[in-house]
């Protein structure tokens, strides 16, 4: 299914729905958040019922507070079990929809909005597009297709989407478009200074001293251009930290002028989560895949029940199986 006839399939399911049931994945980013609540702003703004949620935990990385609509969301245990209409947003699989996995699986029609190259099409109808440089890019269309216009709320939280995947506009997938986009949004009077100073500039003193002694540590692997950096359960306890909170981390770490590919591992309750990202080397989103997870050939993650160790050794063997 090419990209214009699932977004005419997707605006045909919404308008057709008597309330949409909205989702985006576990510990949801900038642009899963923007994308969805975008949508959700859009919704009520134009008379169509819906609710939104992402699976537990419930609570988000502080520096997403601001957006608008955060304070509408669902509780998973109110989530429908079975929507007429669900839509999910940059979730590449439904194992990502976590607690939502079932009511996606019972769902009438299942719209997944997605810009990940490694989607599994796990929906009855795929609005994936992997040259879009966000999802929220395609909530844009979507909107447009719906013939939606958007207010200030719903700008900022595609714009939210749109700066947080392009690594505030400096990342390859900045294109034309993005800036003509970004242009858009800018005319509704946004914050932007603001917004930038909460997404990116704003941090607890508690979580600089944390990052001094995750650097402090980081290592460089010359011979292959890799520089890995962890984060166990006993640096977050000493420093009163949340996990939430290092979600920047990896955009430090990628600062390194001998580094092609960076790493950033941490333990979490459900395993160890590895945040991956090539700086014009390796297809980091392959190696992902390769290890039950995915993204983009720059960025990409997975989850797993190695402990650090032993997972920054099973990057280091698929970066040395899979070559540049």
């Amino acid at each position: 299914m090419n990209v214009e006839t699932a977004l005419d399939q997707a605006a045909a399911a919404i308008r057709s729905a008597r309330e949409v049931a909205l989702a985006c994945h576990v510990q949801p980013d900038g642009d899963a958040l923007g994308s969805m609540l975008a949508l959700h702003v859009l919704c009520r703004n134009h008379g169509k019922a819906s609710v939104a949620a992402w699976p537990e935990p419930d609570h988000v990385a502080p520096h997403y507070a601001f957006l608008p609509g955060l304070d509408t969301v669902t509780k998973v245990a109110d989530f429908p079990s079975n929507p007429e209409v669900m839509v999910t947003f940059d979730c590449g699989s439904m194992a990502r929809l976590g607690s939502l996995r079932q009511a996606a699986r019972q769902a009438g029609q299942l719209v997944v909005i997605d810009h990940h190259a490694t989607n599994d099409h796990y929906g009855t109808i795929n609005l994936i597009d992997p040259d879009a440089a966000a999802t929220a890019v395609l909530v844009r269309r979507l909107a447009e297709r719906l013939g939606w216009a958007l207010d200030r709320d719903s700008a900022e939280c595609i714009y939210t989407g749109l700066v947080t995947d392009t690594g505030r506009f400096q990342y390859s997938n900045t294109t034309p478009e993005v800036f003509a986009l970004a242009e858009e949004l800018a005319g509704f009077d946004l914050p932007i200074a603001f917004i930038t100073r909460e997404l990116f500039e704003k941090s607890r003193f508690a979580y600089l001293k944390l990052v001094a002694d995750v650097l402090a540590r980081a290592e460089l692997d010359e011979a292959m251009g890799m520089v890995t950096a962890w984060v166990t359960t006993a640096d977050l306890a000493r420093h009163g930290v949340d996990l939430d909170e290092t979600e920047g981390l990896i955009d430090l770490v990628r600062r390194t002028a001998e580094a092609t590919v960076v790493m950033v591992a941490k333990e979490a309750p459900e395993g160890t989560r590895v945040s991956l990202r090539s700086v014009d080397g390796p297809d980091v989103g392959r190696v992902a895949q390769s290890l039950g997870g995915g993204g983009h050939r720059y960025a990409s993650g997975f989850v797993t029940t190695l402990g650090i160790e032993a997972a920054v050794a099973a990057v280091r063997r698929a970066l040395e199986a899979g070559g540049p």
